[in-house]
């Protein structure tokens, strides 16, 4: 996905953006943390200009930090994906 041009990835990129902000949100509201967008954006260090490595590492924390992905969300993007040409 990282080597596409960001024109064939943006919808996806949305889509998994989303994903990994709510899975985010639900792991604080769990620990009782206080969560906003600002939050979740400079915990990912999302002004670094590879989207893409910003999201798989969140997702790796995530995992690690036990939190649990929403399944429907996930395979809506991995259809998105797969009708984009990426395998999953």
């Amino acid at each position: 996905m990282a080597t596409r041009p960001f024109e064939e990835i943006a919808g996806l990129l949305v889509e998994v953006e989303q994903i990994v902000l709510e899975t985010h949100r639900e792991l604080y509201a769990r620990e009782g943390k206080a969560w906003s967008p600002p939050v979740a954006y400079r915990w990912l260090h999302y002004e670094d200009p590879d989207p893409v490595r910003r999201l798989t590492e969140g997702v790796d924390k995530l995992l690690r930090e036990g939190a649990e992905f929403d399944a429907a969300a996930v395979d809506k993007a991995c259809t998105l994906g797969a009708s984009n040409g990426f395998s999953n």
